[in-house]
């Protein structure tokens, strides 16, 4: 089973802090990003997707171009930053920034969602879709929190980490799964053209 997870391009706005309640589009570079990463590889037997638009409408326009089967998982969107919605890192006080970055698990933004809720909601889409699709070749268009999460699950790594893996826009992740081995991370931020 190889599972490719493919960050959104980056959204009109350019960076900032977007959850679950922030819905921009891809900016014309973050469809580029997608595109180029992508080329004309179409081996994929399933695409999944978050809702959120930055990644539906990629996955949309990719599974029309090739006829690959679509399916949205509601358990896919990103993980809620509260009062952080829609700020730069710029806009946030800085110490509360740096706390956060040393301890996300302890030092969420307020009103944000805890990250043992959103890690276990990431965690149990990626165990239904090893269960799901055995065997088969998928596409996963995410976000970056929800590619760190399954990251940080396959490679046995504790939450306080998971910021500590980047994950580039429009970049593809692949995960290998065997009998033998179980879920191997093979590939990190890179192209399939």
């Amino acid at each position: 089973m190889i599972i490719d997870l493919i960050r959104h391009g980056t959204p009109v706005g350019g960076n900032r802090y977007r959850g679950h309640s922030i819905d921009d589009p891809l900016s014309e570079k973050g469809w580029q990003q997608m595109r180029e990463t992508v080329g004309e590889y179409n081996e994929w037997g399933q695409i999944i997707t978050s809702p959120m638009i930055r990644c539906y409408d990629f996955a949309k326009e990719l599974s029309q171009r090739h006829d690959i089967p679509l399916k949205i998982i509601d358990d896919l969107k990103e993980v809620g930053f509260g009062q952080w919605e829609g700020k730069t890192s710029e806009q946030i006080e800085q110490q509360e920034y740096l706390d956060f970055y040393h301890d996300p698990v302890s030092n969420r933004p307020k009103g944000s969602e805890p990250l043992e809720d959103f890690t276990q909601r990431v965690v149990q889409s990626w165990e239904s879709l090893l269960k799901g699709y055995q065997g088969q070749h998928l596409l996963v268009v995410a976000h970056a929190g929800v590619i760190r999460a399954v990251i940080a699950h396959v490679l046995h790594s504790e939450m306080l980490g998971m910021y500590k893996i980047s994950v580039e826009n429009g970049k593809i992740c692949r995960i290998e799964v065997t009998e033998r081995s179980g879920p191997v991370l093979k590939m990190l931020n890179g192209e399939l053209n």
